[in-house]
């Protein structure tokens, strides 16, 4: 397969909310209570709401900036690439990759949205989510339907309420909901629990696939408090593979045969092992456990249930067909630390060149196309649709990595200016 020829698609990239994204969806009575962005002392870009002060933190932003200029320290607007936060700069970013769909989980509300489902007042948590999710399935991926899957944000602290929302937003489109990896580790009820029955109802009824992605419980490993945060970084996937085993044994499954669950950036290497141990276990265990899957095995019904992703994972592209190549997706996790962008699809052939074309076509594209009942090619041809017809669409746009240059991240073309944005959201 030759680089041009590649079509990709990325289930799993992140957007920077930009300043005034409630104030066409919040409802009036909400609006001086809507999160804001707020400008500190020391020139960082930090968002308020109800007490909480959540910063842009360094890593979440860190496309067209060199590795040595990597951290955690809170970062402005005018400090990223505009990409981040601005939608047509972020379609500009994807074509110069030769990307052609995406789909974006949240930032500062958390990856499930545990920020405003954690407020006390409920009415305005509800308003607040459900201006989030208008915003982002009709402002951000509504303005480019055959670029963006939409991945809107759960309600957390009801079910039937999640039900409600999961089955309104499917009326426009969605077949994608962020969840957490825990909720027993954000203080709601677990997955053992029946408290989700009218959530996991909807998403199975409306073909929703429950898109759960590491860290989304605001939870990660750590061995010691001071241990380096390498350690943290390296055991990141582990998150993700304790909440495939906790969906999986859970009655999740077994009573709701339609459902799926999508394990986000934990990468695919692990999972053959995984899925080994998950038939010894049943083997060994299951007389006395009481776990039943009928004719099947535990490894069978992962396969079926669980679509998994990675960015560069040789030894999951090597392992592929013993994880299931229907299940396999690419991912560029655009704009944060791990991606590949602006070279996805050169990083991509390192490590899947021999992979034939079929089989790379399900991980690159199909898979995802499937899963989240996507069609990219209502609108456009797949001729038009590759890294090569991509790349020469924004020819000449600019990717270079340079050191961080106060201003150089502006960009012409999209009509908003940052000051702009921040004004309108505080008029």
């Amino acid at each position: 397969m030759q680089i041009n020829d590649l079509i990709l698609i990325s289930v799993d990239d992140h957007l920077v909310e930009p300043p005034d994204m409630f104030v066409d969806h919040i409802p009036a009575k909400y609006a001086d209570r809507a999160p804001k962005v707020v400008r500190t002392e020391d020139g960082a870009d930090v968002w308020v709401f109800e007490g909480a002060v959540i910063p842009n933190v360094g890593l979440n932003a860190v496309a067209g900036r060199p590795k040595e200029e990597y951290g955690i320290e809170p970062t402005a607007f005018d400090e990223m690439r505009r990409g981040c936060f601005d939608v047509h700069e972020r379609v500009k970013d994807m074509s110069a990759a030769g990307v052609l769909g995406s789909m974006n989980f949240p930032s500062f509300p958390g990856f499930s949205g545990r920020l405003f489902s954690a407020i006390p007042d409920k009415d305005l948590a509800l308003a607040v989510i459900r201006a989030y999710n208008d915003w982002h399935v009709d402002t951000w991926c509504g303005a480019y339907p055959d670029r963006f899957i939409p991945n809107p944000l759960p309600v957390l602290w009801d079910a039937e309420l999640a039900a409600q929302e999961v089955r309104r937003l499917a009326k426009k489109g969605v077949h994608s909901v962020t969840f957490t990896e825990n909720p027993a580790a954000l203080g709601y009820p677990s997955y053992h629990n029946d408290f989700w029955d009218p959530f996991w109802t909807a998403v199975s009824d409306e073909n929703v696939v429950v898109s759960v992605h590491l860290g989304s419980s605001g939870q990660l490993a750590f061995t010691a408090p001071d241990a380096p945060v390498d350690v943290m970084i390296t055991l990141q996937p582990m998150n993700i593979c304790s909440a495939a085993a906790d969906i999986l044994w859970s009655r999740v499954i077994k009573q709701f045969p339609s459902i799926r669950f999508a394990l986000t950036e934990g990468g695919t290497g692990w999972i053959p092992y995984f899925m080994e141990r998950l038939d010894r276990t049943y083997d060994m265990h299951r007389a006395w456990t009481g776990q039943d899957f009928g004719d099947r095995l535990p490894s069978e019904v992962f396969r079926e249930h669980f679509l998994t992703c990675f960015i560069v994972d040789p030894v999951g592209v090597e392992m592929r067909n013993k994880i299931g190549i229907d299940s396999v997706c690419w991912e560029l996790d655009y704009p944060h630390s791990d991606s590949s962008w602006p070279n996805p699809a050169e990083s991509l052939l390192q490590v899947a060149g021999n992979v034939p074309a079929d089989e790379l076509a399900k991980m690159t594209h199909e898979n995802a196309m499937r899963w989240y009942s996507f069609d990219p090619f209502q609108h456009r041809t797949k001729a038009q649709s590759t890294v090569g017809a991509l790349r020469a669409e924004v020819a000449g746009h600019d990717v270079e990595t340079r050191p961080y240059d106060k201003g150089r991240f502006e960009r012409t073309g999209s009509g908003i200016d940052v000051g702009d944005l921040v004004q309108r959201a505080t008029a």
